[in-house]
């Protein structure tokens, strides 16, 4: 059945870049604490080499996932085939959140696709990959990204999202510090 390993191989890298989809999965040291899933798409995973993998953090209404990654750095990232052959494969690591002010946001960025709703780019250090069956797992077709995100950061502009960063992504819900704002 599944099988685990050190690194992504060429096989496995190929496999992701097909997907549209993966989540992240982040927690707080505290057992008190809220357990956070998210799902992300729009292009913005990316292999930086066998060892390491990053993604682009797009604004959204929360921050848990940078606020538990400054906290414990732990993280897991999950992609499933919702098309073809049944496949999950899961990466955890440590992760490592670069803010734009941070320098090397400005050489990680231009991997990426531009979106107007970049907060950060989220770096992990592998520590295992693995991967199951997947049997369990529908089969749905894709259709299309969703462009609400990408218009709704557009019709905001860099101010408006400057004032909705700092009213709702300074703090996460387990009251952990987010993003840093430049006051």
């Amino acid at each position: 059945m599944g099988k685990t390993y050190k690194e992504i191989d060429r096989k496995s890298a190929n496999w992701i870049e097909e997907q549209r989809m993966f989540f992240v999965a982040t927690a707080p040291i505290s057992g008190e604490g809220l357990v956070n899933l998210s799902p992300k798409g729009l292009d913005s995973f990316r292999i930086l080499d066998p060892h390491t993998v990053a993604y682009l953090d797009l604004t959204g209404s929360g921050i848990e996932t940078i606020a538990h990654v400054k906290e414990n750095a732990r993280i897991t990232i999950m992609f499933c085939s919702f098309e073809g052959p049944p496949k999950i494969l899961r990466i955890y690591g440590q992760g490592e959140i670069i803010e734009k002010s941070n320098p090397r946001f400005s050489t990680l960025i231009s991997k990426f696709i531009k979106f107007k709703s970049a907060r950060a780019i989220i770096v992990i250090n592998i520590k295992r990959v693995a991967n199951s069956c997947g049997f369990g797992i529908p089969i749905y077709h894709f259709q299309q990204q969703r462009d609400t995100l990408i218009n709704w950061a557009e019709n905001k502009g860099e101010k408006g999202l400057n004032a909705y960063h700092k009213e709702h992504n300074e703090q996460s819900l387990d009251k952990l510090k987010g993003l840093e704002m430049n006051s």
